[in-house]
């Protein structure tokens, strides 16, 4: 019943309606001077008349308020009037305020109520001159006089319903162009909650692809330099340098991540072609030789988009190499014109080799999902087969206008 509305429009409303009421009920008592009433003496007349202007008026002040209220309101302020006798005044277009707000802000049932009223209101009103004339013969003709008063009745009626319609059909033009702003706001609303989603998956993505591989390598390199420690010392100083060196460029790349989580401003560099033999470097000091092959080379320089999505499965495809394959690793690239081919196979020593009943160990995690998600983001297909001795990824990635 009771809407929450700022006071300001609050206030506004009542300045309206007050500005309406000195307008209105002035000139009304001016058009009433010969005849106040058709039935009631004109104290009695002027009082019903000042009253029905603050009900309709009133009603008016508290339309956006609460719509129901002031319909309710009004429809007491016309009776009111029609019980005194009161001709039509200018004191009745508050009726089309009233009914401005039920379409515009009420509720559904008072949308409808209203919508009713100005059909019911355009009726009665009708009726209503037609009795006023049929008391008192105003109307001269050759016709029977019943039938003038129904004509009359007819004529007034439809006059007064196209009129109440038209205020009541602007609400709800009103209603409904509101209704479109909210939902475009919600729409750019939900927009930018599923990009903010995806930017977050995007970044958490990079981050397990960059903190997977880098903890592989220094952990290989942990293990080499232990074991070398005691015999070769030289080669455990190496192989500090290289955990030291991976830990940085790790750091380094964690950090740019969430500089993008602060700011938002941008995806920052992101890894190319040119970075694989970084990448093939630190998987060497890993301790693993991958034996890598591109043919054909690519043609043209590639869309940003492919380089970063051939990078990163690399290097999760090499990564799970590392944890849980051996030395024979074979890397395939093959740029055609219209898509690059990606094949990583890796050997799988006797005692990591998949056992019956077993799950094997790449098949989890989200490696594998983080893989496929770069291939379908600029959509290609990624594929992985695992037998007992040899795990393989195989990618397609097209090159053209869907990848960039």
């Amino acid at each position: 019943m009771i809407r929450r509305i700022p006071m300001t429009w609050l206030a506004l409303d009542i300045l309206g309606a007050l500005v309406g009421l000195l307008i209105t009920l002035p000139l009304s008592l001016a058009f009433s001077a010969g005849q106040m009433s058709f039935w009631l003496p004109d104290s009695r007349a002027t009082v019903a008349l000042v009253v029905t202007s603050l009900l309709v008026w009133g009603a008016v002040a508290i339309s956006r308020l609460s719509p129901a209220i002031a319909l309710i309101v009004a429809w007491a302020g016309a009776l009111l009037q029609m019980s005194a006798g009161l001709p039509p005044a200018p004191i009745d277009v508050a009726i089309f305020g009233v009914l401005f707000a039920t379409s515009a802000w009420g509720s559904k049932r008072v949308l409808w109520l209203g919508g009713a009223s100005a059909v019911g209101g355009g009726v009665v009103g009708g009726l209503y001159i037609g009795l006023l004339q049929y008391d008192f013969g105003t109307l001269t003709a050759t016709s029977p006089i019943e039938l003038r008063l129904v004509l009359l009745s007819v004529t007034m009626g439809l006059t007064i319903v196209l009129s109440l319609a038209l205020a009541w059909g602007a609400g709800l033009l009103w209603r409904l162009v509101r209704q479109s702003r909210a939902n475009r706001e919600a729409q750019q609303r939900a927009e930018a909650a599923a990009a903010e989603e995806q930017e977050r998956v995007r970044i958490a993505r990079d981050m397990h692809d960059i903190v997977a591989h880098s903890l592989a390598v220094v952990i290989a390199q942990s293990d080499g330099a232990r074991y070398a420690a005691a015999q070769k010392p030289e080669l455990a100083q190496e192989a500090l340098a290289t955990i030291a060196q991976t830990a940085r460029s790790a750091l380094s790349d964690v950090r740019m991540l969430l500089t993008q989580l602060r700011h938002r401003q941008g995806d920052g560099p992101q890894p190319a072609l040119a970075d694989l033999e970084a990448l093939f470097a630190q998987v060497r000091q890993a301790g693993i030789q991958p034996r890598v092959t591109v043919d054909p080379m690519p043609p043209a320089e590639p869309p940003g988009a492919i380089q970063l999505a051939v990078y990163r499965i690399l290097q999760e495809a090499l990564t799970n190499a590392i944890r849980h394959g051996g030395d024979d690793v074979d890397v395939r690239l093959s740029w055609w014109a219209d898509r690059v081919d990606i094949a990583v196979r890796n050997g799988i020593p006797p005692a990591k080799q998949q056992r019956p009943g077993v799950p094997p160990a790449h098949s989890g995690g989200h490696g594998l999902i983080g893989m496929r998600e770069r291939a379908q983001l600029v959509g290609g297909a990624l594929t992985v087969q695992h037998e007992p001795a040899r795990f393989t990824v195989r990618a397609t990635l097209p090159i053209g206008p869907s990848a960039n």
